[in-house]
Parts: structure tokens; C-alpha cells; sequence
């Protein structure tokens, strides 16, 4: 064994990984190494800032729970979540589909189901705020209608809150799911959302204030579309009159995901209530792909991450 400097390490390890069966993963872990190691040695980094790091992955991992998911929040905090959405995005912009945006660490399966015209407000304290219609189609790219699409959609409430932030783990609230007619088309009612900061009290909010950065997200309606045979749309809406419409912490805001609320809109099924419209536009599932939903919901990967580290794991 030869001595390693600060170069022949990186070899080394290259060498020591070059026998990975999965050819994915022996690519993925020979970029990490040399990315990790030329990072280390592009900043000097000194062995008081490597336990640093490791003390706050080390949190960071420890706040994750079943309701919170740190990690999702670090990737998006650090704009990695919006990268590998755009990156994923780019085939189904090209034929025209909706943007997407970030699925975020709030959301969850099995939302409540809720019929055409109802609302996504449980709770009567949720109904005291502005009550808003959402209405419009779901469409493939060439603006034929999806009959059937299934729709998911969470938000926080008047409030500025998730219901995954309530003192009862069992509150369920500002979320439901609902099924287009035959012509793709969906009315529900819900509660104009507030623009809210990202969870500040952990690793992560501490990390963002070492920054300088403001941790506040624009007020916005998450949205996640399927149907058999179309790619997995994940987007939100966002409200144009939130002050961080500019400046989201996350950077999950595209111009063509912006809306307001209208009164008077012609075709609205309830034209006593504010409303946006808005039509969702899906593109054909590819050979070989999957969801590419970038996050999950906390609670399934806790279980993967209780799967992982068991022994039979």
C-alpha cells in the first residue's frame, strides 16, 4: 500500500468502488466521491468544520419524524429539490405539459376524498377564512380532455399552517382528493391560503438564518394530477399579491404557475365566489419511466428508512 496524498485518496477510493455490480449506483458513488473530494480540497476544509458537517447531517437526520421531513426540507432549502424537478421536467415542457413544482415536505397519501364542488376546508375554523373557488380542466398537452384524472391538493390554511403541523397527529385538514368528470373537468372551494416560513426552530431554519435569507414561502395550493398513461404532474399555484411571490425560499415559483382570484369569471360554477382558473395540462407517460414525484410523504419514508436500517435491510 502506496501513501495517499490528497490526490491518490480520490484514486483510491475509485479503485476500491470500481467493482459495484449495479452500473446506476457505481456511477452515482464514483461522481459523489469526486465531487466530494475536490469540495474538500477547493475549501481546505479542516477537520473542525468536517465534524461540524457531520454534527449537523447528524441533526438534521435526528429531526426527521413520521410527520416532519428535514431532509426534504435541506434538499430544498438548497434549491437540489428544484433541480432534479427541472431536470425531469425538461421532456414534458418540451410537449407542452403543465410546469411542475415541488411536492414539499407536507404532503400526504391517502388525502380524504372530496366531490366536484366541495371543499378542501375540514374543520369550521379552516372555513373562517377567504373562501375561494379552484376550476378548470385536465388536459393532455394537445388540449384533449383527461376524463377521470385523479386530483391531490393540500395547502396551508388561513393561518399560514399545515394540518401536519397540529398538536393531534390524527387532524387531517386543507386537503383532498378528487376525480374529474368525463370532459376533465373539477370545481372544488377551499380557503385562500397565507404565505408561511418553512419550519425554523431545526438544523435546517438555522442553517437558512446563518445565510441571511428569509425562510418565508409565497401563499400556495399544492396540486398533484394522475392518470393512467400520462406522466405524474407535481405543481402548486401560487397567489400574485404574496410579498415572497419574488423570493421563495425554496424557489419553487414559475411565472406560468402565478394566479389571482377573479370575481365574475363567465364560466365559473360558482360565480357568487372569488375564483381561479386554471387548466392542467398532462404529458404521455415514456417507456421506462416512473412517477418522478421529487419528495414523498413523511410517514412512507420513514418506513423505508426503518426498512433500511434493519437487519434484514
Amino acid at each position: 500500500m502506496k501513501d495517499l496524498d490528497r490526490f491518490a485518496i480520490t484514486e483510491a477510493v475509485l479503485d476500491r468502488i470500481a467493482g459495484t455490480p449495479d452500473p446506476r449506483l457505481k456511477r452515482i458513488l464514483e461522481s459523489a466521491v469526486r465531487h466530494l473530494h475536490d469540495f474538500a480540497r477547493e475549501v481546505e476544509l479542516t477537520p473542525e468544520e468536517w465534524l461540524a458537517g457531520i454534527a449537523f447531517v447528524t441533526a438534521v437526520g435526528q429531526a426527521c419524524t413520521p410527520r416532519r421531513q428535514e431532509f426534504i426540507l435541506l434538499s430544498d432549502v438548497l434549491g437540489l429539490s428544484r433541480l432534479v424537478n427541472v431536470m425531469h421536467d425538461a421532456r414534458s415542457r418540451a410537449e407542452g405539459a403543465t410546469a411542475t413544482s415541488l411536492l414539499g415536505p407536507f404532503f400526504r397519501e391517502d388525502a380524504p376524498e372530496v366531490p366536484l364542488g366541495g371543499s378542501l376546508a375540514a374543520r369550521p375554523e379552516s372555513a373562517g377564512g377567504k373562501e375561494i373557488l379552484l376550476f378548470g380542466r385536465v388536459t393532455d398537452a394537445a388540449g384533449a380532455p383527461v376524463p377521470g384524472a385523479t386530483m391531490d391538493l393540500w395547502q396551508a390554511d388561513a393561518a399560514g399552517r399545515y394540518d401536519l403541523q397540529a398538536e393531534d397527529p390524527a387532524t387531517v385538514d386543507m386537503r383532498g382528493r378528487l376525480r374529474c368528470d368525463a370532459e376533465g373537468r373539477y370545481h372544488l372551494r377551499t380557503v385562500k391560503p397565507l404565505g408561511y416560513s418553512v419550519p425554523m426552530g431545526g438544523p435546517v431554519g438555522r442553517l437558512v438564518r446563518q445565510q441571511g435569507r428569509h425562510g418565508h414561502r409565497p401563499a400556495h395550493i399544492h396540486v398533484l394530477v394522475t392518470a393512467p398513461g400520462y406522466q405524474d404532474l407535481v405543481t402548486a399555484l401560487y397567489f400574485a399579491d404574496d410579498p415572497h411571490i419574488a423570493s421563495d425560499t425554496v424557489f419553487g415559483v414559475s411565472d406560468s404557475l402565478i394566479v389571482s382570484e377573479r370575481t365574475g369569471l363567465p364560466d365559473s360554477p360558482r360565480p357568487d365566489l372569488p375564483a381561479v382558473r386554471y387548466d392542467f395540462r398532462l404529458s404521455p407517460l415514456a417507456a421506462g419511466t416512473t412517477s418522478g414525484r421529487v419528495g414523498a410523504d413523511p410517514s412512507r419514508l420513514a418506513v423505508a428508512a426503518a426498512a433500511q436500517g434493519s437487519p434484514a435491510g
